[in-house]
């Protein structure tokens, strides 16, 4: 059983020396996605805005490595201001429904690129 490297062009390349995703078995671990569109530029906007492009990249990577939102069993949230947690918490229920994954979130002091919000999930691979 090896690492297979993932890797998308539907959502922003890694802006370092890191790979979009890792599987290993049936495990797929996202890197941490923060709100680049493919052109690798910081969307515009606030919290939510940037909220909402960091699910639409880790929906790419996810589907790249053979998973969704339905298998997330781990996220876990960087944001630079707990203060926003209630608009984060919103969104992120919008893309997990019902499907509640463990999770922890974590106010820092600062992420890449300055953005708002950074997400990094644990998922299984779908197995046909």
């Amino acid at each position: 059983m090896g690492l297979n490297i993932i890797a998308t062009n539907q959502a922003p390349a890694a802006i370092g020396p890191y790979s979009q995703a890792v599987q290993f078995g049936e495990l797929l671990f996202t890197s941490g996605q923060i709100p680049l569109g493919l052109d690798g530029q910081v969307v515009e906007g606030g919290i939510e805005e940037q909220t909402h492009q960091v699910f639409r990249n880790l929906k790419a990577v996810l589907e790249a490595g053979g998973s969704s939102f339905a298998h997330v069993i781990k996220a876990t949230v960087f944001i630079k201001d707990m203060n926003q947690f209630a608009q984060v918490n919103q969104i992120y229920a919008e893309y997990f429904g019902d499907h509640k994954p463990a999770r922890s979130t974590v106010e820092v002091a600062r992420l890449p690129k300055d953005v708002f919000v950074e997400i990094e999930l644990i998922a299984t691979v779908i197995v046909e």
